[in-house]
């Protein structure tokens, strides 16, 4: 515990208050999110629903009832969900990123997403209803990985003649070729189907309950610390894969588990809230330029900022044309989009280097 104190005790004031002000920006984030949407509630009113569910006492009161029902069953649960959704996706983003050595690199790289587009898709079109109101996500989640395991299989990086170009090949074939499939079974489904995959394909938080919090938060805490656990390898692999094995760093292992870790952390985010964009890309950049590349600070900022950036896009879903939502995925691609062009034009001016 001292070493730990004089560790944070080191890190420059500007870090210091960096992390205040985005624990500060959760915060607010997370109390404005609870109090608007489809049924303002005032910080009063929340108040009084989160201190009457603590206080266990059942009321007869129907307005109270529904008050506490829409702070806790509704709200709370999604920003829950958004949360574990985005630091989830931005981690992930953090450890691509490091294990690529490529700024512009993000989860879908390891076809989880793709993968998991193909299996809820498929879900669908095919009216597979082995689990219920659990069979959606379960095929997303195992499709993700399969996707996964079978890029990971013919890239074999590590082996003679495979590298992490090879992988980043490999990946964006295998995603054409799942994305092929997705199309042809989108032509094939029915108006009532379209609808649910276009809402599905394009990110959303309306389904979340405490349910899929507890499923996906082990998940996501696991994943995150392990991450962390990783974070002098990562910052080693940035001196390039040979530096990295005569430091002692093990890279062909550390590739394999960086790519397991990150496939289960996405799988489960995409399971539950379907494809949500640009997170992984956007978040991890913002704060490598703010405090730089070091990993054992970039993790747990990009696990906050992530957060952080769904909760927000969700109160946004919600509030922009209510009662309806607009899905997360349109808000972040005009987010993402220009951003994205930001970093090509950033790295052209820079002479290419790394942006």
């Amino acid at each position: 515990m001292p070493g730990r104190l004089r560790s944070w005790r080191s890190l420059p004031a500007s870090v210091i208050l960096l992390a205040i002000g985005v624990a500060a920006a959760l915060a607010i984030a997370t109390l404005v999110s609870v109090m608007f949407g489809a049924f303002r509630l005032s910080g009063a009113d929340v108040f009084l629903a989160i201190a009457g569910r603590i206080d266990g006492s059942a009321t007869t009161d129907p307005a109270i009832a529904l008050r506490e029902a829409v702070v806790w069953d509704l709200r709370l649960a999604r920003i829950a969900m958004a949360a574990i959704v985005g630091a989830s996706l931005a981690t992930c983003g953090a450890a691509m990123q490091g294990l690529f050595g490529n700024p512009l690199a993000d989860p879908g790289i390891v076809g989880v997403s793709s993968g998991a587009s193909l299996g809820a898709i498929t879900v669908v079109v095919l009216n597979i209803s082995v689990l219920g109101v659990w069979t959606l996500p379960a095929g997303a989640f195992l499709a993700g990985i399969g996707t996964t395991l079978v890029i990971y299989a013919l890239a074999r990086p590590g082996a003679e003649g495979g590298d992490n170009s090879r992988l980043l090949l490999v990946g964006i074939a295998v995603n054409a070729i799942g994305g092929a499939f997705a199309g042809f079974l989108t032509y094939l489904a029915t108006t009532e189907q379209l609808q649910s995959l276009t809402f599905w394909s394009m990110g959303s938080l309306s389904s979340a309950t405490w349910s899929t919090v507890v499923i996906s938060s082990p998940s996501a805490i696991v994943g995150v610390a392990l991450l962390l656990l990783w974070s002098r390898p990562l910052d080693l692999l940035a001196l390039g894969e040979r530096q990295a094995r005569h430091l002692g760093v093990d890279v062909r292992a550390l590739r394999r588990k960086l790519i397991v870790v990150t496939a289960l952390l996405v799988a489960a985010a995409v399971s539950f809230a379907g494809t949500i964009g640009f997170v992984g890309l956007v978040i991890p950049h913002l704060f490598r330029l703010m405090i730089g590349p070091g990993h054992r600070l970039l993790i747990p900022f990009s696990a906050a900022g992530g957060a952080l950036l769904v909760i927000l896009a969700d109160l946004a879903a919600r509030t922009l044309d209510p009662p309806s939502e607009v899905p997360i995925g349109i808000l972040m691609g005009a987010l993402g989009g220009p951003f994205f062009l930001w970093l090509i034009w950033r790295g052209r001016a820079t002479g290419g280097g790394d942006a």
